[in-house]
């Protein structure tokens, strides 16, 4: 009892340890607001590209591809079929997207995919990243007459609002076709400064025009040309007021180059129309991906046997159960199908730098962190021995008293205990309010600063995410009690040495 006693009033009397307090509080609930806003980009960033990426990825190691995708489906369905929710085939293929803004030509390189509209999305969350709802549900490549989302329906309505989205679909296209109609009657073409930029791909759109009989003329204004979704930071920006600007909106026109399927392949274009934007908010692919119907690209690219009708496509995305391994499926694949003809991997194994590179960061953030608590450890070490040689005749008369050395180095690692179940709840309990309200704090101090700590420009996240993990939680404060202790072992121990007639020689 004497133990805990002491222990009590040496944690309430010796302001010298709020010191140590402090610094095992703050070290606590920076290792915890650290982990759990890492965490929370971890598991955002690996959502979002699990939901780009299906499970599986069973693909051709040429830009040809392969033929007959129904058949190597069959054949993986009887490798693997327990294990498998969904399949789609799709063609990959590099391009280069080509659109007109004002007087300025756009060109980007990008991934150009053709998908099957009916089955891609039951492979990935494609749907969920589009910006019509009635494509959300079903996806279709044409043009829609407008109800495109006005705000970020991921964000949510307190979103800054896309304003020009309101004229996207066949508004837009209508009313950019009738200011084309206008200049050519005028004679000149010259951009409406007040309109919304548009391509009309005037030349090509005329040697087009001049092989159609006089009824099947292509008039923009009620046709459209082929449907393409492209990634929005592909024909957007964002500013620092965090509000998105179009450079080209659902119902423009965009030209894509490409490969065809010929050995050696040659390069051939085709104009296509913006039905839809794709927003996953990860800028690797918001900027770099443009979707067709599979149906039309294998078309393009020559990649439909004249002879058997039979098509080619680049890859096979797998869907799996939520039971099932994708390495161990991956690996029965892989020993079935040749590796010099066919490439199978997870989703992990596609982002496996990037995801390795973020829990190296981490770990190093961790073990900077901890150096903050090993400094308050530090300073508990100084203050017992400070405290040991201060109390040495108390120590002495304990000790004649009855004390035994186990007893008096009871007290010194309780006050180290006390000291880190201390620091290290209050610290839990500050680092979770933080965590709690990270993001009103970020508003406020960008209010105070005048810049804002979070910049949605470049992360394009309205929100700081977090996740709390509760075994995370547990061994920080484990860690950081240890800390405590063991830097309270060593005073204890010399004060338990003491001989009490050594201690009391001079009193």
């Amino acid at each position: 009892m004497y133990k805990l006693l002491l222990c009590w009033r040496y944690l309430r009397t010796r302001y010298i340890a709020l010191a140590s307090i402090i610094s095992v509080m703050l070290g606590v609930a920076t290792i915890i607001v650290v982990n759990s806003v890492m965490a929370g980009f971890t598991d955002e960033m690996q959502r979002r590209i699990h939901g780009i990426l299906s499970d599986i990825t069973f693909e051709s190691t040429g830009l040809g591809g392969f033929p007959n995708a129904d058949r190597h489906m069959q054949e993986i369905e009887r490798l693997a079929g327990r294990w498998i929710a969904g399949m789609t085939p799709t063609v990959h293929v590099p391009a280069m997207l080509n659109f007109r803004v004002r007087d300025h030509w756009v060109t980007k390189q990008v991934n150009f995919v053709g998908i099957d509209p009916a089955t891609y999305s039951s492979v990935s969350d494609f749907g969920c990243y589009l910006q019509h709802p009635a494509n959300r549900h079903t996806l279709s490549f044409e043009l829609r007459p407008g109800g495109y989302d006005v705000h970020d329906h991921q964000a949510g309505p307190d979103a800054p609002e896309r304003h020009q989205m309101s004229q996207a679909g066949w508004p837009h296209r209508r009313r950019k076709a009738r200011l084309e109609k206008l200049a050519a009657a005028a004679g000149a073409w010259s951009p409406d400064p007040e309109s919304l930029p548009h391509d009309p791909f005037r030349a090509a759109q005329d040697q087009t025009d001049e092989r159609l009989p006089a009824e099947d003329v292509f008039d923009p204004e009620v046709d459209q040309h082929p449907g393409v979704v492209l990634g929005i930071a592909l024909a957007s920006y964002r500013g620092r007021d965090g509000r998105d600007r179009f450079l080209a909106l659902p119902g423009d026109d965009v030209r894509l180059t490409f490969p065809n399927a010929a050995t050696p392949p040659e390069g051939i274009s085709s104009i296509f129309t913006l039905v839809d934007f794709y927003e996953s908010k990860m800028s690797e692919y918001d900027a770099g991906f443009a979707f067709v119907s599979i149906e039309e690209l294998q078309k393009l690219r020559g990649m439909v046997d004249p002879a058997t009708g039979a098509t080619f496509c680049t890859s096979i995305q797998i869907k799996l159960r939520d039971d099932a391994d994708p390495v161990a499926v991956r690996d029965r694949l892989r020993a079935h199908f040749p590796p010099e003809l066919y490439g199978i991997y997870t989703w992990k194994d596609k982002q496996g730098p990037l995801l390795a590179a973020v829990r190296m960061e981490t770990a190093i953030l961790n073990v900077l962190l901890f150096l903050i608590i090993t400094v308050a450890g530090f300073g508990i070490l100084a203050i017992f021995f400070m405290i040991v040689v201060e109390k040495t005749r108390d120590i002495g008369i304990l000790k004649a008293l009855g004390a035994s050395g186990r007893g008096i180095m009871g007290i010194f690692i309780g006050y180290g205990l006390s000291l880190g179940l201390v620091g290290s709840g209050v610290g839990l309990a500050i680092g979770l309010l933080f965590v709690a309200h990270i993001n009103e704090i970020a508003d406020g101090l960008g209010r105070l600063t005048g810049q804002p700590v979070f910049d949605p420009s470049i992360y394009y996240f309205q929100e700081i995410p977090t996740t709390i993990q509760p075994g995370t939680i547990c061994w920080i404060v484990a860690g950081a009690i240890s800390i405590a202790i063991s830097a309270s072992i060593f005073p204890a121990r010399r004060a338990a040495r003491l001989h009490p007639v050594e201690a009391l020689r001079y009193e």
